[in-house]
């Protein structure tokens, strides 16, 4: 009897569909989505019940300030962070629900969530 293996991304879709399944984005509570490639990293503030993205930021043209002891790609994530927290607060957002797609908790996604966390946004 053989066995199919799943790749690492059919692995990840399904850890994000079964988070999907438990955690949705409100008005008063926005769902925090990270997207994160080799080349770069984008994070958008969903409202799942109207389905519209609130803000977004990528690190193509959205990544700049201090990032403390950071360095690298760990820092423009941190960066990312901050400044979503700042677009989040201009629509009047201060409580969010983080939405991991399924990546694990570390390195890039765990920055930008410290930065969103440093920002004012609350988990």
């Amino acid at each position: 009897m053989k066995t199919s293996k799943l790749t690492r991304e059919q692995q990840r879709r399904r850890r994000h569909a079964r988070v999907r399944a438990k955690i949705s984005g409100t008005a008063e509570r926005p769902r925090i989505c990270v997207s994160r490639s080799l080349i770069g990293m984008s994070i958008q503030l969903i409202d799942d019940a109207s389905g519209k993205t609130l803000t977004s930021v990528n690190s193509k043209k959205d990544a700049s300030g201090d990032a403390g002891e950071r360095k690298g790609k760990i820092a423009v994530a941190y960066q990312l962070g901050k400044a979503l927290a700042q677009k989040a607060k201009d629509v009047n957002v201060t409580s969010v629900v983080f939405d991991r797609s399924g990546l694990a908790f570390h390195g890039r996604v765990k920055a930008a969530a410290d930065g969103a966390r440093d920002g004012g946004l609350q988990f």
